[in-house]
């Protein structure tokens, strides 16, 4: 399951791939370099959103391992 860094990076990816096709559509450098970036930002939030995901399964892990 997502968590909310996840989904918002994955919201921002697409975001950013919708600014850059504008940008190309109508020729807008700036408007493609800003999805460029907003992209790069999501695929980051969303990377550090599945590390944290993925720290907190492994601690549940060790607890339910402590409990047994």
């Amino acid at each position: 399951m997502w968590n909310k860094d996840e989904a918002e990076g994955k919201a921002d990816e697409v975001k950013g791939k919708v600014k850059q096709a504008a940008g190309d559509m109508t020729d807008d450098e700036r408007l493609k370099a800003e999805g460029e970036a907003q992209e790069a930002e999501g695929k980051v939030q969303r990377q550090f959103g599945k590390a944290r995901r993925k720290v907190g399964e492994a601690i549940e892990d060790v607890g339910d391992a402590i409990k047994r």
